[in-house]
């Protein structure tokens, strides 16, 4: 902001465009579930998984055969060299639908819309399974439907 000869304060562009992305950020950063939520840990799995294709960082949010499905990955793409120059998809999801089976499970229906560069789009449904224990929320289960 700049002065003005009466003293007030003037509103420039800059500083416009410095709070509109502030605002921006706040917004954006609403939109995702809290990670101490079912829902959050989903998603924080997804994230992983899916969207970044970390399988490692996706095991915290796992347990039981998730936590196995994921180890099982890791070990069938050990030794495969993964670097800048690796074709990756774009991965995007949508949430559809939540299921709760009481009150420490819950089944999540997902979207994902993939994206290979000089391929076709394709889509999937994911179901991610999530139940609450002494640790909190962890995913024990996932599956890939084709659409």
């Amino acid at each position: 902001m700049v002065t003005t000869d009466s003293g007030r304060y003037k509103v420039t562009a800059t500083t416009r465009a410095a709070v509109t992305l502030v605002l921006l950020s706040a917004l954006l950063s609403g939109c995702r579930a809290d990670p101490s939520t079912a829902r959050g840990t989903a998603e924080r799995f997804l994230d992983a998984h899916y969207v970044r294709i970390d399988l490692p960082a996706a095991l915290p949010y796992t347990k039981d055969l998730a936590r196995h499905k994921v180890e099982e990955e890791i070990g069938l793409t050990r030794g495969q060299v993964i670097d800048e120059t690796t074709r990756k998809p774009s991965v995007h999801y949508t949430f559809l639908e939540e299921h709760p089976v009481g009150d420490d499970m819950v089944n999540y229906l997902y979207r994902g819309t993939i994206v290979v560069e000089d391929a076709d789009r394709f889509e999937r449904r994911w179901i991610v399974t999530v139940r609450r224990d002494d640790d909190g929320w962890r995913v024990t289960n996932y599956q890939e439907l084709g659409e």
